[in-house]
């Protein structure tokens, strides 16, 4: 297994939270990092709610369902049972030793409809991204770290070539991706990727008009990736009301398919009204949308 850069960052608040959730964009990863935790580290028993039975048991009576449960939890998937989170909340409040539930989720649960408890101050919320070239590589990515320290940073030096370079944008970062070596078939993995996670999980999230407008903005917004977010023009080419365009925004960036990198200026007040940029998860993604090789 690939070592991930946020695994210490997941060590240390097992150490002393007692919920910690791993959320991202589906197949990143959170699975296999949560299910390589409970065999190695913490020997706690691993349950996914993408199994139905596991799933009927949760939601229909969430207290006796974790009661049940002894020792370190792992749950996969939280987005599916909300109403675990109250008793969840229970369980903590009895019995406050860190590192109890472990849980993982494809769509940010706070922003869920029908989430009635946020977990605030018993929880740690980590989110884990596609592969970074630094993991690809197995190398300690400390770059960001160097530019704001207060020493000098020297050029980094690569021994790729451009062409090997604009292959590993072009591929992304995604696990399943990365080990294709055909291009074709990586590009039907996008395709079939793009309409799962529209079609099934936004459904999931939230009932919708128009469905079939979300791969045209996910496709327009790749276009303007690193650009200022602008909803008058996005609205003006898609024909669509800006009420309902930042619905889908929202839909977007709750499945981690798109983030919104926040502005920033020295002065505060015009860094909190400065407009983002549109940033896709993976640079594989966007090539895929742009139909760039």
């Amino acid at each position: 297994m690939i070592r991930r850069n946020i695994w210490n960052s997941l060590a240390e608040a097992m150490a002393d939270t007692p919920v910690v959730l791993i959320n991202g964009a589906r197949q990143t990863g959170k699975s296999t990092l949560a299910k390589w935790y409970t065999e190695n580290i913490s020997g706690g028993r691993y349950l996914t709610l993408d199994d139905a039975t596991v799933l009927a048991a949760a939601t229909q009576d969430p207290a006796g369902f974790l009661s049940g449960l002894d020792g370190p939890v792992v749950l996969d998937e939280i987005q599916h049972a909300p109403g675990l989170f109250p008793a969840v909340k229970a369980e903590v409040d009895r019995d406050r030793r860190p590192g109890r539930f472990l849980l993982t989720g494809s769509a940010d649960v706070l922003l869920l409809p029908d989430l009635s408890e946020s977990l605030a101050g018993r929880m740690e919320i980590l989110t884990l991204w596609p592969f970074s070239d630094g993991e690809m590589m197995e190398s300690n990515a400390s770059f960001i770290d160097q530019v704001f320290s207060e020493n000098s940073v020297s050029s980094p030096q690569s021994p790729e070539s451009r062409q090997e370079l604009l292959q590993r944008i072009i591929i992304g970062g995604f696990p399943e991706v990365v080990s294709r070596k055909d291009a074709r078939r990586r590009n039907a993995w996008f395709g079939s990727y793009i309409t799962t996670i529209l079609q099934r999980d936004v459904r999931d999230l939230a009932n919708i008009e128009h469905l079939t407008l979300l791969p045209r903005l996910l496709s327009l917004l790749a276009t303007r990736s690193s650009c200022l977010l602008n909803y008058s023009e996005l609205s003006r080419s898609l024909a669509l009301p800006q009420s309902t365009l930042k619905r889908y925004m929202a839909l977007l960036e709750t499945t981690f398919l798109v983030q919104l990198l926040p502005p920033w200026s020295a002065n505060l007040g015009k860094r909190l009204v400065k407009s983002p940029k549109i940033m896709l998860c993976d640079t594989g993604l966007m090539a895929y949308l742009l139909g760039m090789d």
